[in-house]
């Protein structure tokens, strides 16, 4: 990475890392959440659910507009958006109100992810795009191992509101970063002087079999991925062992050591191929996923171990992937075509949990049953990727 690309790639990562604390933070405060509120089970999905649907949904709204403006001029307005979403969460008195605040956030925290793997697409040429995407994507590992677990201590120590507040205040300050590290990016806006309509953005996507190729990889990823995590936790608390605070083992373990191997993974996608690094690592991932889902009682270094490397080696497909994805689309598309593969991700990903959740069962002793067969289902789909990657080309 040269001079110029060291601290736009570092605000991208800060960036990266609120927003993705900003997601990740509710769930652990729902027990808190459903006390203070009187709210079931079934609202406290929706409130988390929300977040999801509405970054889908403004993923796919902004296929249509975004490479419309320079980068760095969208990615102010949407993260000014994301920021007042983020202190109408904090400042919520209620119930309703933190449902539509968490809608806001999801609004713009949707557009975020695509404009950042745009940048990074316009920024960094393809020969050093791994490192780049090594860089930022470790934001996800900090966010783990540091931002949820502070996030929930400072809770403890005063309320819910509290970690919304120090949210809001990092988001002022990458703001700040925005103006300073960023600078303008319009190469994509000359390179095509007649700017598409909405059909002719969907057309360009779904007509473009490469492109089509990209989102199948994406949604195979998600199906491979989001079958085992959303019950990761209650998983092991029911049928492993683990109380609620030994959760926060598998987290700090396992974003621990992403921190180190996200940018590692990187530097070897460079190296030797982000395909050839895609490979071992999805195939490395099965391991984990097969283990994971058949454990009964067993002592916590072994869970914490295998977790650790469902981790290291998810992070570590993700990142060559996302390379390769990003590599699919011409500049001055670019942007379009990341938000329109945001929103199919976001959709995939909620259909993946609602698979799996028909299909696991509770039996009579509290535990979960059936977790073995969503991990065939997620290993199906994981080996998928292999041939399917293959058949992406990179052109740009």
């Amino acid at each position: 990475m040269n001079i110029k690309e060291k601290p736009l790639l570092w605000t991208l990562a800060v960036i990266n890392f609120i927003h993705i604390v900003d997601f990740m933070i509710l769930m652990p405060l729902g027990p808190q959440l459903m006390r203070i509120f009187e709210i079931g089970p079934s609202e406290f999905s929706l409130l988390v659910s929300s977040y999801t649907f509405s970054a889908g949904i403004s993923s796919f709204l902004g296929a249509f507009v975004l490479d419309r403006f320079d980068r760095k001029k969208i990615l102010l307005w949407v993260y000014v958006g994301f920021t007042i979403g983020t202190l109408g969460c904090a400042l919520s008195p209620n119930y309703p109100i933190l449902l539509v605040a968490r809608v806001l956030s999801g609004v713009f925290g949707g557009l975020t992810s695509a404009l950042i793997l745009a940048i990074i697409g316009d920024v960094v040429p393809y020969e050093r795009r791994g490192r780049a995407m090594g860089l930022v994507m470790s934001a996800f590992s900090f966010a783990s191992v540091m931002g949820v677990p502070i996030g929930l201590f400072l809770a403890s120590l005063s309320d819910w509101h509290m970690p919304f507040y120090i949210l809001t205040g990092l988001s002022f300050l990458s703001l700040g970063m925005i103006f300073r590290f960023i600078p303008s990016i319009r190469d994509h806006m000359d390179q095509e002087l007649v700017k598409p309509t909405p059909m002719q953005v969907i057309s360009r996507v779904t007509s473009n079999s490469n492109q089509m190729k990209a989102i199948s990889l994406s949604v195979m990823m998600m199906f491979g991925q989001f079958m085992i995590i959303p019950f990761l936790s209650p998983f092991n608390v029911a049928n492993v062992g683990f109380t609620e605070l030994q959760l926060t083992y598998i987290y700090i373990a396992g974003g621990g050591f992403t921190v180190f191997t996200s940018p590692w993974v990187g530097k070897l996608s460079d190296r030797h191929g982000k395909l050839k690094v895609f490979t071992i690592f999805m195939l490395l991932n099965l391991i984990p996923i097969g283990v994971i889902t058949h454990l009964g009682v067993t002592p916590i270094p072994f869970v914490l171990m295998i977790t650790t490397m469902f981790f290291v080696t998810s992070n570590g497909r993700y990142v060559p992937a996302a390379a390769i994805i990003t590599g699919t689309a011409k500049p001055e598309n670019r942007g379009s075509f990341l938000s329109f593969n945001s929103a199919v991700q976001q959709l995939a990903a909620g259909l993946a949990s609602l698979i799996a959740g028909l299909i696991i069962g509770e039996n009579e002793a509290g535990q979960l049953t059936n977790f073995n067969i969503v991990g065939y289902l997620a290993i199906f789909f994981s080996v998928l990727c292999i041939p399917l990657a293959r058949r992406v080309k990179v052109i740009s």
